[in-house]
């Protein structure tokens, strides 16, 4: 099979389009003939770490992706070959990521596909939208779950609605009933935060950013959907509600944060990390189930008209779609592996 490989941590040049036998699924595991590969930011972060050794002698990156089942091992009773798939984490503690024609994985990480869902849309989901869920259902008073009505009578705050996260996140926001307020930095970021679905859409950077918000949410936010701690969190602290939570998934704008010690202590805020890698098994389940389900009622479409445009490239340009990622491309980058039949 064809597989992209690395022996050693760095730029995109340590990638490299190799041929390698078929792997063959052990106790648990699937094997999944992979469709679609969608790459995430820490896909490129984790090949770029410099500084310790790799934990396999070759590593084929990509966390997510979308395919079929192609051989199932002892003890899989939940899956069966010939069935749509998407997966996710194939690389976490695993040399066999998505970029390939086959990816090995537990059984547990490929999810059944909705009939009439696209295998792009498949690879998309994995870490941004799970990643989204954890951010939605870690609210000290609110579900643990999401369903249709599971967020009602909520507000959600997202911060950077056009990222691949918080395109998730206003969908799933609002498939279970939330008010949904999202903040973009562009007009054309604004279009694809309400093509997503968001209620409200707010520019930054804006010294009225706060009273915008606080204008559609009088009371508060309940949730905040956050991606640049260090550079948000006086506002977050500002428009939160009491007992709101600040789900914080990544560090853009800085490795470092301060907020009003105060005000933060006087709203019982909860400040929550957020980290699939970590976040445990009944997380990513729960997390799992959830997205499924929303998969199956149509409410995570992607492509520019759904609000996550799709820039693609073939196998073979696996490093072009890392720079890309890494260069901040708008949207959901994907690897076109193979066809879906």
């Amino acid at each position: 099979m064809k597989a992209i490989t690395y022996t050693q941590p760095g730029d995109s040049s340590v990638l490299s389009l190799a041929e390698r036998p078929l792997p063959e699924p052990g106790p648990g595991e699937v094997r999944v003939r992979i469709v679609v590969s969608g790459v995430n930011p820490t896909d490129w972060k984790a090949r770029a770490t410099t500084g310790r050794p790799l934990p396999f002698d070759e590593v084929t990156p990509n966390q997510d992706g979308a395919g079929i089942v192609d051989a199932v091992g002892p003890d899989v009773d939940e899956l069966a070959v010939g069935q749509r798939v998407w997966v996710y984490l194939a690389a976490h503690q695993r040399p066999t990521g998505t970029a390939a024609q086959y990816s090995v994985l537990p059984a547990a990480r490929a999810v059944p596909l909705a009939d009439g869902a696209s295998f792009e849309l498949g690879a998309s989901l994995g870490v941004p939208a799970m990643t989204a869920h954890r951010a939605l259902t870690v609210h000290e008073d609110g579900p643990s779950r999401l369903a249709p009505g599971a967020l009602a009578g909520r507000t959600v705050l997202v911060q950077g609605g056009a990222g691949a996260v918080g395109h998730a996140a206003i969908q799933l926001a609002a498939w279970a009933g939330a008010k949904v307020i999202a903040t973009v930095s562009s007009d054309a970021k604004a279009k694809l935060a309400r093509a997503a679905g968001a209620h409200h859409v707010l520019q930054y950077p804006s010294a009225s950013l706060a009273d915008g918000i606080r204008e559609i949410a009088p009371d508060g936010v309940e949730h905040i959907v956050e991606v640049a701690l260090a550079d948000n969190a006086e506002l977050d602290v500002e428009v939160i509600a009491n007992h709101g939570t600040i789900g914080y998934y990544a560090d853009n704008g800085g490795d470092a944060f301060t907020a009003p010690v105060r005000v933060s202590f006087a709203k019982n805020i909860r400040w929550q990390g957020l980290l699939l890698y970590t976040v445990g098994e009944r997380a990513l389940a729960a997390a799992a189930e959830d997205v499924a389900a929303a998969v199956a009622d149509g409410v995570l479409p992607v492509g520019e008209a759904a609000g996550l445009p799709l820039t693609w490239f073939d196998l073979a340009d696996t490093a072009a779609a890392h720079d890309a990622v890494e260069q901040g491309a708008t949207g959901k980058v994907l690897i076109r592996v193979a066809d879906g039949e």
